[in-house]
């Protein structure tokens, strides 16, 4: 065959976008170094790959389920139902294995204020704007 033509193909299978989509797949798996089934007679990778199907050279079944795994999403992982446990220490990751002690925070005294102070106190940090 010198030259594939779209009629070629459509014999084989009808719908043309399907077509398309399969010849795209076999193309990308010739391009990752799947053995070639026709000559190349220096024709570019979807060429080769019409020319394939249309001389019925290539499984259409495994192009399929090669598109379709190539499409298809990973599914998410399920949840474990075992709580993990870290190895190393939370702090030791963070810090290293330097210890860490805890300090006590100073009191704010927020709890001692009423909500016009605290508005007041926010207009005066502000610039007086409200």
């Amino acid at each position: 065959m010198a030259r594939v033509t779209v009629e070629d193909c459509i014999e084989k299978i009808p719908n043309r976008f399907e077509l398309v989509l399969i010849a795209a797949q076999r193309a990308r798996n010739i391009a990752r170094g799947e053995a070639i089934e026709v000559e190349r007679d220096n024709d570019k990778n979807p060429v080769v790959a019409l020319r394939e199907i249309a001389e019925e050279k290539v499984e259409l079944a495994a192009l399929e389920g090669d598109l379709i795994k190539s499409l298809s999403r990973a599914p998410e992982p399920e949840p474990a139902e075992e709580e993990v446990m870290d190895i190393i220490a939370t702090d030791e990751n963070i810090f290293g294995i330097m210890e860490v002690q805890e300090e006590a925070l100073p009191d704010a005294g927020a709890d001692d204020l009423s909500p016009d102070d605290i508005e007041a106190a926010i207009a005066a940090e502000l610039g007086g704007k409200r």
